[in-house]
């Protein structure tokens, strides 16, 4: 049951009357049901939901350590792109130890960053002192910490999902989705959506990735997405945003939408239209889900091969016309 649906009533809160009116809701059906996974599903979703939790807590730390670091006058992140490589952490474990000449240090790049030396020396010319020392430890110690709890988390993840492979699989065919997001998926809507959803547009209300509903007097106003499923959503969004890097159908139904919501210069348009692309992959993980078959783009040209050929002639003439340029149509030679 989902809990909201309960209203409160201000002035009558106790145990027994709680009851008497949850009852009676359920008696005049105002009640609905709520997805409940089964065992497995359910120690999947915690699984996923903490490693992610865990993720969220790693970028915050490499964060805090990155302010330390520009506190102290380093700015190692300004040459390498984070201070996430080898040969940052190397380095930063040296300032650790004591070391404060910039060659020296420098001199502990590998790989392409070797070809750095000269920008790394000015930019490890700073005042690290004891103080940071102790911090960039402590931040260390808790990143490798929480590497060692990721990689253990990993592991049980591909154990418990292991059941579940031919299902990974299907969505996994589908542009921007990978194997992670795959198991976020089935964690959280379960593997066979349709015995829980009978349409796929019963699945994208559940989650919120469609407009909400406001009619009064026959008219439709502006409905608001609701509040939704806070761990798939975010998910999708990220798969979306990586679906429209790849040439296809999901890649030219973006353009449009965009275009639609006012252009690309529009932060707001590009984000109305990465929200109905997330709309398109919940959708297509029913349908890949519900009938056991890979994901088949439709491709990039399926736009303008379902085009009507009049109707478009007189969109482009219109457009020239509003310019303020006289459009004579003839037939080509």
């Amino acid at each position: 049951m989902q809990c909201r649906a309960r209203e409160e009533r201000p002035g009558r809160k106790t145990d027994l009357l709680d009851a008497e009116w949850l009852v009676h809701l359920l008696e005049c059906g105002l009640l609905r049901g709520w997805l409940i996974p089964p065992a497995d599903i359910k120690a999947a979703r915690d699984v996923i939901r903490y490693r992610r939790k865990l993720v969220e807590h790693r970028t915050s730390k490499l964060q805090r350590l990155g302010n330390v670091l520009q506190d102290a006058g380093i700015k190692a992140d300004s040459v390498a792109s984070s201070v996430t490589p080898k040969s940052v952490r190397a380095m930063v474990e040296a300032l650790i130890d004591g070391e404060r000449r910039p060659a020296v240090l420098a001199d502990l790049a590998r790989g392409s960053m070797r070809s750095k030396i000269p920008d790394l020396q000015r930019a490890l010319e700073g005042r690290f002192d004891d103080h940071h020392a102790l911090m960039c430890r402590l931040h260390l110690a808790h990143l490798d910490q929480l590497d060692a709890m990721i990689g253990a988390l990993d592991e049980q993840i591909e154990q418990l999902m292991h059941p579940f492979c031919a299902r990974r699989e299907l969505i996994a065919s589908i542009p921007g989705i990978g194997v992670g997001a795959s198991a976020t998926v089935i964690s959280e809507i379960g593997a066979d959506p349709a015995a829980w959803f009978p349409s796929a547009e019963h699945l994208a209300s559940w989650v919120r990735l469609c407009p909400g509903n406001h009619e009064s007097a026959g008219k439709r106003h502006h409905g608001a997405r609701r509040t939704g499923n806070q761990h798939l959503q975010p998910v999708l969004v990220e798969c979306a945003w990586a679906a429209v890097r790849t040439d296809g159908y999901l890649r030219e139904y973006y353009r449009r939408q965009v275009r639609k919501f006012g252009g690309f210069r529009s932060p707001a348009a590009n984000k109305k239209a990465i929200t109905t692309v997330a709309h398109k992959l919940i959708v297509i993980i029913w349908h890949v889900l519900a009938t056991g078959r890979p994901h088949q783009d439709l491709g990039a040209d399926y736009f303008t091969t379902r085009m009507d050929p009049d109707k478009e002639r007189r969109r482009l003439v219109a457009k020239l016309e509003a310019q303020g340029l006289g459009v004579t149509l003839e037939p080509a030679a």
